[in-house]
């Protein structure tokens, strides 16, 4: 009986200190300061991860991509096609000064970089320049009328046209302010021509 007893007493014991062993070895291994070999392979791999240092990018490839972006940058800003001419001045709003005829017939409403040009497509995006001036816009109405029959392929909005005459801002939206009705020599460069109906190609008279 007494035997019995200790035999009893030990088995307690012993699975006691084995449960006690198991639970340490389990905090071993989740704890990030426990030795390699007893974390989990999840583990391992994810202090690996961690620890390995990033890799910058090559000399090569940083030069390869701004190559690349000042191509991109170059070609966006390439004239298709470019020339000079004279250029006149409108403001088209419907409100019946100067001849106004109403809306612009590219359908969007009269403001600063919108141009008339009498024959290249609604919304071609255009560049112009003179004395050193330059505003980018876009063809948004057609005209000038008559005139482009006398060299005259741009009507120029209110702002742009005195701008690049001076530099100024004009007197009004409908008078430029100045003794001036033409630019002799603007120099035009399509960017990119339009999607709205027209002619592609150097500017013809209305």
């Amino acid at each position: 009986m007494h035997q019995r007893a200790i035999n009893v007493a030990l088995t307690a014991v012993t699975g006691t200190c084995l449960a006690g062993m198991m639970a340490a070895g389990v905090a071993a291994a989740s704890n990030d300061s426990a030795p390699e070999q007893m974390k989990l392979p999840a583990q391992q791999q994810l202090a690996a991860e961690q620890s390995a240092p990033k890799k910058a990018p090559q000399k090569g490839q940083t030069a390869q991509k701004k190559a690349t972006d000042k191509k991109k940058t170059a070609k966006s800003s390439k004239a298709i096609i470019s020339g000079k001419t004279k250029a006149s001045y409108f403001w088209d709003d419907g409100s019946g000064v100067n001849g106004d005829t109403g809306a612009p017939a590219g359908g969007k409403p009269m403001q600063k970089g919108l141009f008339a040009s009498p024959s290249w497509p609604m919304h071609t995006k255009v560049k112009v320049t003179a004395n050193g001036r330059s505003v980018t816009g876009f063809i948004g109405d057609r005209g000038p009328g008559t005139p482009s029959h006398n060299g005259v392929m741009l009507d120029l909005d209110t702002y742009t046209f005195r701008y690049l005459l001076d530099g100024k801002k004009p007197d009004s939206k409908y008078n430029a302010g100045t003794g001036e009705g033409h630019i002799n020599g603007v120099k035009y460069e399509v960017l990119k021509w339009g999607s709205g109906p027209g002619t592609k190609g150097a500017p013809k008279p209305l």
